[in-house]
């Protein structure tokens, strides 16, 4: 807000602004049934899987809607959140009423000497993030196969297979081998209306409606 008012009683806000600013043709507002200001996350301008210009959308969205953030034509704290990918870095799936979510819609690409490299232990998992590890070396079933939702990760030999049409986009696996897994090159947003889940349980995002 504009003005905070700290360490006062209920019954004294309203004659406090009514003597202090009401005078000077200021009016006493609220967060009501407006739109907040949308938000995202850094995307394409510093991350590497951000899969659209979250910043571009969230622009785009502000000017479009600039009128509706002061006039009630949305519904109650009506929210616009974007993320590059599903990570959900800003959480928008569970912190916003549209949340639009950078997605992929063609294959992961995997490097399968990097895949290699990392059994090996020449690369280190989740980008070095956990280099005091004390459970031992990597361990790509345990760690990565083992925790897919959706188990549509195998070894065929020393080879890593995806059936990508079972593929929720949870982005555990790319993150945990991010020299070896990437997001696919055909990209767009998934959009979701009106529903919120938890962050770290419960449904994930599923590709429901690309669009690029």
């Amino acid at each position: 807000g504009d003005m905070v008012l700290l360490g006062t009683y209920t019954d004294q806000p309203e004659p406090i602004f009514f003597d202090r600013t009401y005078q000077l043709g200021c009016d006493l507002g609220g967060s009501r049934s407006n739109l907040r200001t949308p938000s995202c996350c850094i995307g394409k301008a510093r991350c590497e899987w951000a899969c659209i210009d979250t910043q571009a959308i969230c622009f785009d969205l502000t000017n479009t809607y600039q009128d509706e953030l002061h006039r009630p034509a949305f519904p109650y704290k009506f929210k616009f959140k974007v993320s590059g990918c599903p990570n959900d870095c800003v959480a928008a799936i569970a912190r916003s009423d549209c949340s639009i979510i950078g997605n992929w819609k063609d294959d992961i690409r995997i490097d399968q000497a990097a895949v290699k490299a990392y059994m090996g232990g020449e690369l280190k998992p989740n980008a070095g993030a956990h280099s005091d590890r004390d459970w031992g070396a990597f361990d790509i079933q345990k760690e990565v196969i083992g925790l897919c939702p959706t188990e549509c990760m195998w070894m065929e030999g020393d080879q890593l297979k995806i059936d990508n049409k079972e593929c929720t986009r949870c982005m555990h696996c790319i993150n945990v081998m991010p020299s070896a897994l990437r997001p696919g090159t055909v990209t767009g947003a998934t959009i979701l209306c009106g529903a919120k889940a938890p962050i770290l349980e419960g449904t994930q995002v599923q590709p429901l409606r690309l669009l690029g």
